[in-house]
């Protein structure tokens, strides 16, 4: 299961987070800093795998975005970095070549298709051109 989705550059900015288990303010603030530190420290020639607290934090950078997600221990790495790059090629298609600015005006939206991909802490869809062609029927009723 998936605890929780961290967006962030490089100063530690969180640009988007999505916990699907129940925090307090403060521990999520906590939880930020620390995956931060974690992730941009790391030497890029080690696995974009490790261990965070009871858990695993599985993380990819793009650009000057790391996209992290918290997992459980025994849960497939490799599974949940292919939907780390799934989601920012939805995003990419979304928002023709996405950048930084697109996630921080358009949040909504990236809430939207994160929804769309993830519920409740698990994969739901794991089509791009089914969640690409829902985004669009929704788009079509703004």
């Amino acid at each position: 299961m998936i605890r929780f989705i961290l967006l962030q550059n490089r100063q530690g900015k969180t640009r988007l987070a999505k916990y699907y288990i129940p925090l307090e303010e403060s521990e999520k603030h906590k939880v930020e800093y620390e995956v931060h530190r974690l992730v941009v420290n790391r030497d890029p020639k080690f696995t974009n795998f490790v261990e965070f607290r009871t858990h695993k934090v599985i993380y990819r950078r793009y650009a000057g975005l790391f996209f992290s997600l918290c997992v459980d221990i025994t849960d497939n790495e490799l599974a949940y970095l292919e939907c780390i790059h799934l989601f920012v090629e939805i995003l990419d298609h979304f928002f023709s070549n996405v950048c930084e600015l697109d996630l921080v005006f358009n949040f909504h939206k990236v809430y939207l298709i994160l929804d769309e991909f993830i519920l409740a802490g698990e994969l739901q869809e794991t089509s791009k051109r089914a969640i690409i062609e829902r985004m669009g029927e929704l788009e079509k009723q703004e």
